[in-house]
């Protein structure tokens, strides 16, 4: 298969290796010749790694190298059977290149964007066979993480979407099929572990630290809100909160925080700035402040990770309820996608449906602010005393 990556930055070499080592042969297109230096040095880097954790040899290395080309010009995809996008996130821009890379490709080739958040319908409008256009959403870093959510959009024919799984899920990913709405499936599910925890912190409650201990010790998360926020980039989550909370009418569910705002205008950004919600030192490891090194309340920190649980629950509830996708692709996204320690629809018959609700309701209730609603399917599935799973 020949397959085309537009884009060669961090997520479209990762694509770009991924799909070499599964044996396509790749073209790895981009318009800054800089920049594709760039990314042929840094997968020597990232191969030899792999040798020396001996996940490859040295036969692997050369086989994956030699399947991947560099182009700075469009009209080399030509003759790709798949060509997938990963430039920035500016829909104007997308659909300038969709329209003139479908030009110079065949009529079944499949043209597939990597956006984590713009409207896939909007991006195939710009084709004249839209039926050929699909989102296929790899996480970052594309090599490591198992999930990839393949989204059609209203245009979208049944085969391109079944070429498309089939295609992905030989590259030996997950797949999760994902409605064409705001933030498909991950990036719409996870705003409250980002939200809450701020919302918790400009409440007085807890400081960073202590609500990122919580959600570790007590949830079993890998990273914090916080921490994670720090490594993404304050500047990155806040617009993606931000374009979904426009995206969605400005529902309050989704509303960003003053605080990631302010961080976010001051420069403190995170890792790649040396501060963000934390100090980084010249190795990118916290500096820990002394006030984080006390024991942590265990009552305290059993309230915010249950609050900030439940919220995701919701979330991921509603996503169901309104059809964005299966129990089992939700689940898989959140656990696959963004290493969640649970498939929250999986937590939720864990907690009990019954416990989901009432705790929802007692923040309602606390607050009267419509975030914090619960969701029909929850008060459903407890009156009948039913289980996602």
């Amino acid at each position: 298969m020949n397959v085309g990556i537009i884009g060669s930055g961090t997520m479209g070499s990762g694509i770009a290796q991924v799909a070499a080592t599964a044996g396509c042969s790749v073209k790895l297109y981009d318009t800054n010749q800089a920049a594709l230096d760039k990314a042929k040095v840094s997968l020597e880097k990232i191969l030899n790694r792999l040798i020396e954790k001996g996940r490859i040899d040295t036969i692997d290395k050369n086989r994956i190298q030699s399947n991947i080309s560099y182009v700075d010009t469009l009209k080399d995809l030509s003759d790709s059977n798949l060509t997938i996008e990963a430039i920035i996130e500016n829909l104007d821009i997308k659909k300038k290149v969709f329209s003139e890379l479908e030009s110079y490709v065949s009529d079944d080739c499949i043209i597939a964007s990597n956006t984590s958040s713009l409207s896939i319908a909007s991006i195939a409008a710009s084709l004249k066979k839209p039926k050929r256009c699909v989102g296929i959403h790899f996480f970052n870093p594309a090599p490591l993480m198992k999930l990839v959510e393949v989204i059609p959009a209203i245009q979208t024919s049944y085969e391109t979407l079944e070429k498309s799984i089939d295609t992905i899920t030989s590259w030996k990913k997950t797949v999760a099929v994902a409605k064409d709405t705001p933030g498909f499936i991950v990036n719409r599910v996870a705003r409250p572990f980002y939200g809450e925890a701020l919302r918790i912190y400009e409440e007085g409650l807890a400081d960073f630290a202590t609500i990122d201990d919580a959600m570790k010790s007590i949830g079993k998360f890998r990273m914090g809100p916080f921490e994670l926020m720090d490594f993404i980039g304050n500047d990155v989550n806040y617009t993606v909160t931000e374009t979904v909370f426009e995206a969605f009418y400005f529902d309050p569910r989704y509303k960003p925080a003053f605080t990631q705002k302010r961080f976010s205008e001051a420069g403190y950004l995170g890792r790649k700035s040396g501060i963000g919600y934390y100090e980084y030192d010249e190795n990118n490891s916290i500096v820990i402040p002394s006030k984080a090194k006390e024991s942590l309340d265990e009552k305290l920190a059993q309230q915010i990770f249950e609050r900030v649980l439940v919220m995701l629950i919701n979330e991921a509830a509603d996503a169901l309820f309104l059809n964005i996708a299966s129990a089992e692709d939700i689940d898989n996204a959140m656990t696959k996608g963004v290493n969640y320690p649970k498939g929250l629809l999986a937590w939720a018959d864990e907690k009990g449906i019954d416990w989901c609700v009432s705790n929802l309701d007692d923040l309602y209730n606390e607050y009267h602010e419509d975030r914090y609603r619960c969701s029909p399917l929850l008060r459903k599935m407890n009156r009948e005393n039913k289980t996602f799973f």
